[in-house]
């Protein structure tokens, strides 16, 4: 019989629906115009595997603060989703670049800015004394 918390219990099933989620939904837009562009293709998909590992930490990190309710998950929690912002920002800015800027920051620097940001955001959960 199947249940759905099964599947946050097997991280391999968990992946696997991940990794198969995002490939899905960035196929159409992204993925499929840029096949035959060589090594640009290379550099989307790096960022495409930065997006799936960080959904895949960010939900098990999510599953782990709503067990334990403690401030260094959350801010984990917090980070890893930050890195997704991070990651679709980037992906945007490598897929169209020149087309999106936020004011006078290009969307690279806010991709760069939200990396950093995820990096602080882990350093507090590091040296958080809980």
């Amino acid at each position: 019989m199947f249940r759905p918390e099964k599947i946050v219990e097997r991280k391999s099933t968990l992946f696997s629906i991940v990794v198969t989620g995002v490939i899905a939904i960035l196929a159409l837009p992204i993925i499929i115009p840029h096949l035959l562009h060589g090594y640009h293709l290379v550099h989307i998909f790096l960022h495409i595997g930065g997006i799936t590992l960080s959904v895949f930490i960010s939900v098990l990190a999510g599953i782990a603060y709503y067990r334990l309710r403690t401030k260094r998950l959350l801010l984990s929690a917090i980070a890893f989703t930050t890195f997704i912002g991070a990651e679709v920002v980037l992906l945007v800015d490598a897929t169209w670049p020149n087309i999106y800027d936020i004011g006078d920051m290009s969307f690279s620097e806010v991709g760069h800015l939200l990396t950093f940001v995820t990096l602080g955001l882990l350093a507090l959960g590091v040296f958080r004394n809980d």
